[in-house]
């Protein structure tokens, strides 16, 4: 499965969805949890909400089904795992809460969340990725999971095989549902949802509103809650922001090397457009004697898993990736994001830089731009109502 690098996907205008809820809840204490989820919250180093999680949790607590827009890097798997674990009855072993999204690395992530935040709930949350062994998935299935997290197809698949249950589910939740649509996964998704039972809570989220996704919402949901996060209330709050005038595209290279030489990295990812082009890199950087990796989403399923363990140890500390890291993919210990390309869509900005971690470390964004990128710099300064300058002669001060 891939991950495109643009996402074409027709867009309705910002009149079709406005927010229709306006409760907000700024403190986890004042939302009813369980005491064990409260303590899961607290050990992952959660203080207080962020903005979606203040809008989210409190309506689909509730019941209703909601619809969020909400980008990657905002809170939002956590947003839909403390719902689903607070409701979750831990004493039925079967399936209650089932999550599909649209790559093996938001599965493993997603999973990683709700194991750490219903740590002192004893629940057990099961993967289903392709390129696993599917007996394994089988067996572990019908042994039971309070929750289930995959991508469509092999969700489909276990449903199909009748060994993922579906009749104990109360909730259904669609992450990164933007991109899973435009990646073609519509029937999978439609046929999901016919085997369901009736009485599920659905919850929805994406990054952009497409009029895929919005059907899938006027569809399957029952007079649903929207929330929309207005593009200045995205958290890149807390990241140095900056560029550099590249005036050639092959004048990068060096000036990438001339930022090694000058700042101390303990750990970057550096983005490029395409996987060609993150080969290319890692090829120049290593006969420069350079330490790095790479990962894109032509490499084999293990190979990314063992590329990615070793970045988030800290054994490798510089990752060279296309946007396939790019969504959703939690690396706490990033300092410095470098965007050898600017992104092909302005959206996609910050997916790559907005995972602005829960510790107070520092964190740098540089973004290389040639004078062809000019405007997409300031098409994303203009939708992220903010400033990039150049970046200062101090930047191995500010990392």
């Amino acid at each position: 499965m891939t991950v495109s690098d643009n996402n074409n996907t027709p867009q309705l205008p910002d009149t079709e969805f406005e927010s229709n809820w306006d409760e907000i809840v700024d403190s986890f204490d004042k939302m009813n949890l369980k005491p064990e989820l409260l303590r899961g919250i607290s050990a992952h180093g959660f203080e207080r909400p962020t903005n979606i999680q203040q809008r989210v949790i409190l309506p689909a607590l509730k019941g209703r089904d909601v619809v969020a827009q909400a980008q990657s890097g905002t809170g939002e798997t956590a947003a839909f795992s403390i719902v689903a674990l607070q409701k979750l009855d831990v004493t039925n072993p079967q399936c209650q809460a089932l999550v599909i999204t649209q790559s093996r690395e938001l599965v493993q992530q997603i999973q990683k969340v709700v194991l750490a935040l219903g740590d002192f709930m004893k629940v057990q949350c099961h993967p289903c990725i392709g390129g696993t062994n599917v007996r394994e998935d089988m067996e572990r299935l019908s042994q039971g999971s309070h929750v289930v997290v995959g991508t469509p197809g092999r969700l489909f698949d276990m449903i199909n095989r009748g060994s993922l249950r579906t009749d104990s589910i109360k909730m259904f939740i669609l992450d990164e549902a933007d991109e899973m649509l435009s990646q073609g996964f519509k029937d999978y998704i439609y046929e999901l949802f016919l085997r369901l039972p009736q009485s599920r809570q659905v919850i929805l989220l994406s990054a952009t509103l497409s009029i895929e996704v919005m059907e899938v919402s006027n569809k399957f949901m029952k007079d649903p809650i929207r929330i929309t996060m207005k593009n200045n209330e995205l958290s890149l709050e807390g990241i140095k922001q900056f560029h550099i005038q590249v005036e050639k595209e092959e004048w990068k290279l060096d000036t990438l090397c001339d930022m090694y030489e000058t700042i101390t990295i303990k750990q970057a990812v550096i983005f490029c457009n395409t996987r060609q082009k993150v080969e290319w890199l890692t090829n120049k950087l290593t006969a420069r004697e350079m330490s790095v990796s790479y990962i894109h989403s032509d490499m084999e399923q293990t190979q990314r898993e063992v590329i990615m363990k070793e970045f988030r140890s800290g054994s490798s500390r510089v990752l060279i990736a296309t946007d396939l890291l790019a969504r959703g993919i939690d690396v706490q210990q990033v300092s410095l994001v470098i965007n050898y390309d600017l992104p092909t869509n302005k959206e996609n900005y910050i997916h790559r830089i907005g995972r602005r971690g829960r510790s107070a470390r520092k964190k740098v964004a540089v973004n290389f731009v040639t004078l062809n990128d000019v405007g997409m710099l300031r098409e994303i300064e203009q939708l992220y109502s903010i400033q990039i300058p150049e970046m200062p002669m101090n930047i191995k001060d500010l990392i």
